[in-house]
This record gives C-alpha cells, sequence and structure tokens, in this order.
C-alpha cells in the first residue's frame, strides 16, 4: 500500500494545476462541487478557452480584407491560365482559319508556297494583301467563288477533288508515302 501511496505522489507531482491550464474550468459555488464529485479534481474539463485559441475568431475578419499573397508569375491570372501552367496533359491547342483567311490563300497564296503570279513585292504586296483580306470579310468565300471562279482549281487535285492527307491519298499511288518498316519494327507476315 505504501509503494502505490508513493506513486500516485510522483504522478502528481507534474500534475499541471487547472489555473495554469488553457481550459474553460467552472468558478464559484460550481467549482467546489466538481471538486467534491470529481475523480479527479486537476483533471481540465478539455474545453479550450477562446481567447487562447481562437484569435481571431471565425467570422471575425472580413472576407474582403484579406490579401492572397501573390507570387509572380504564377499568381497571375490573367496571363496565367490553368493549361498553360499544367504540365501533366498535353492540352490541344485550337486554331480556326476564318472565310477571310480562306480567300487570302486563295487569292495571294501562303508564305510556304505563295502564288508568284498575283503577289506583287514590297510595300505594294502588303498593301495588297490588307485588302484582299478586306474584301474577304465583308464578301465570304461566296463573293470570291462569283468573282473568280478558276481560282480554286490550282488548289483542287485531280478530278476536281480536294487534297487529301498524303497517307489517304488514293488517285496518285506514286506519290503516297508509306512507312518503311524493318523486319525487327514490324509485325511478323504470318
Amino acid at each position: 500500500m505504501a509503494g502505490g501511496a508513493v506513486k500516485a505522489a510522483k504522478a502528481a507531482s507534474h500534475v499541471v494545476p487547472i489555473a495554469q491550464k488553457y481550459t474553460l474550468e467552472s468558478t464559484g459555488i460550481w467549482d467546489w462541487v466538481r471538486r467534491k464529485l470529481a475523480v479527479d479534481p486537476n483533471r481540465s474539463s478539455g474545453v479550450p478557452l477562446n481567447s487562447q485559441y481562437r484569435l481571431p475568431t471565425p467570422g471575425s475578419n472580413p472576407p474582403l480584407a484579406y490579401d492572397d499573397p501573390v507570387t509572380l508569375p504564377a499568381g497571375d491570372i490573367a496571363d496565367n491560365p490553368y493549361w498553360k501552367r499544367d504540365a501533366r496533359r498535353n492540352y490541344p491547342r485550337l486554331s480556326t482559319v476564318t472565310q477571310a483567311d480562306a480567300v487570302s490563300l486563295l487569292t495571294v497564296g501562303s508564305e510556304a508556297a505563295p502564288k508568284d503570279d498575283v503577289l506583287q513585292l514590297g510595300e505594294a504586296g502588303t498593301k495588297q494583301i490588307v485588302s484582299v483580306k478586306e474584301e474577304a470579310e465583308e464578301r465570304g468565300l461566296a463573293g470570291f467563288f462569283e468573282k473568280n471562279q478558276t481560282g480554286v482549281a490550282s488548289v483542287l487535285g485531280a478530278n476536281g477533288l480536294p487534297p487529301t492527307p498524303t497517307n489517304l491519298n488514293t488517285i496518285a499511288k506514286e506519290t503516297q508515302s508509306k512507312y518503311d518498316l524493318s523486319e525487327e519494327q514490324a509485325y511478323p507476315e504470318q
């Protein structure tokens, strides 16, 4: 029995008194009642003091007063869309060709394959491209086809068909590009 009392005295020596705990405790007559009825009167209620643990109190700060810390360029929402900074996925980049672009390509050609008989050089050429684009924005492809019915013939392939991708071109088999695979890379014939 004496050994149990010594152990209890040692255990009680490191117990923190209620006055030093950061928990809400009863006062006055209710503290006296709690001490008489409690199994361990030095045990806390476990309810934290709001003044200690809830500073600032929830909802006390106005939400518009909070300034989000900004790190540039990642925090700049205007010039940093998700698809640009997402390195895990390769999002498709959409490209559009308007009727004005199509008319200017049919009339003047592209940078890779310009129509030499139509395009003028220098400043006159740039003015010509601008005038073609302006006219194309007003009238569209239908206006181009009404005005110039033979302009499309240079783009079309054999039999008046539009161009197809290289591997699907069944008209000219000699120009068709095929994959040349060695026996190591290809499936066996059996």
